[in-house]
């Protein structure tokens, strides 16, 4: 019995742990979303993931740094008005957003030798936390991979990275989540509830949406068609198959991108609506139905923030909150998902 306690009692201290680191990478999330609607993102213009931990200190820092800005296509063909002073202004929230990532390296690779060393860890459940700081690591290599995309000709971050960067968020969001209610939930059963599959599907409809949010912002095509429900006077947005080949559009075309996030956050609500009117009558566990609650209050505020952000041509603030709200709505589905995966 004292054997189960303190495993009990050192599962818990684990599943804290990566809570907190949790809540660090969703910060993460919603500064990177301030960072791209602020247009800070190509501001540091070099990469140095050792030695970067300080801003610049002095003048001539200053100026060594902005100097190195003024090389890149963002400051040529936009920003040549721009003094040190200025510049300063969009410098801030960059580094933020790369020490925040440096603070979550450590956050989780200390607390992970000490909990190794003291057996909280069993060697064999170790690699599975590694894994977690490599996917850490890969990430930052792929957030500096997506700036670089802006600072070769076009001073704008290519889509296609900066929604891997931000899927990759997710990802790892959602392994170290995964991992910390497993730990906080532990099961005995090996069957699935049978509502699992819908709650699966529900959470890929959410995570394909959210995606889709990442090439809207990557392309900034929140900023065009500024109506609801209809795209200007259109039903469905006009010049839709512009590009050759036909896939391009759904990436490459900000009309169709942002008529397909239209499409996938409204069937999203509706999905989330008709999984709770269902919810209702079903034989679900405990812990399972405040969050099917949540789910659908969180997917009502979210589409709300949507068409808001639209409608006012997507300012920072809000912007940014409709980014915050599709983790949180992210994060209620995984927690439905996982009360479900075992009974």
């Amino acid at each position: 019995m004292t054997d189960l306690i303190d495993t009990g009692s050192q599962n818990r201290k684990v599943a804290i742990w990566l809570l907190i680191c949790c809540g660090l990478v969703f910060a993460m999330v919603v500064l990177g979303g301030f960072t791209r609607l602020t247009g800070s993102g190509l501001s540091m213009a070099d990469w140095r993931p050792l030695m970067g931990w300080l801003p610049p200190l002095s003048d001539s820092e200053w100026q060594r740094v902005f100097e190195l800005y003024q090389q890149s296509p963002e400051f040529l063909k936009i920003n040549s008005h721009m003094d040190v002073e200025a510049f300063k202004g969009i410098f801030w929230l960059e580094f933020l957003h790369r020490l925040l990532g440096r603070t979550i390296g450590v956050v989780f690779l200390l607390p992970f030798l000490f909990f190794l060393a003291r057996g909280y860890i069993k060697a064999v459940e170790w690699p599975r936390y590694l894994l977690m700081f490599v996917l850490g690591g890969l990430q930052g290599v792929l957030g500096w991979y997506m700036v670089k995309s802006g600072l070769i000709d076009n001073p704008h971050v290519s889509q296609y990275r900066l929604t891997a960067h931000l899927f990759a968020a997710f990802l790892i969001y959602a392994y170290m989540f995964w991992v910390a209610m497993s730990l906080l939930y532990p099961v005995s059963g090996n069957n699935r509830h049978s509502w699992f599959r819908k709650s699966l599907a529900l959470t890929i409809l959410t995570s394909v949406t959210i995606i889709s949010g990442g090439f809207v912002a990557g392309l900034k095509a929140g900023k065009i068609y500024n109506t609801f429900p209809k795209m200007g006077d259109s039903w469905l947005p006009p010049g839709g198959l512009a590009l050759e080949p036909f896939w391009r559009n759904f990436f490459d075309n900000m009309t169709v991108v942002q008529f397909d996030h239209r499409v996938l956050a409204l069937t999203t609500l509706l999905v989330v609506a008709v999984f709770w009117f269902k919810a209702r009558k079903a034989d679900l566990p405990a812990r399972t139905r405040p969050a099917v609650n949540a789910l659908l209050h969180t997917a009502i505020l979210q589409v709300a923030l949507g068409i808001t952000t639209l409608l006012l041509s997507v300012p920072v603030i809000l912007g940014a909150t409709h980014q915050a709200v599709a983790m949180l709505l992210f994060t209620v589905s995984l927690y439905i998902l996982h009360s479900l995966r075992r009974i």
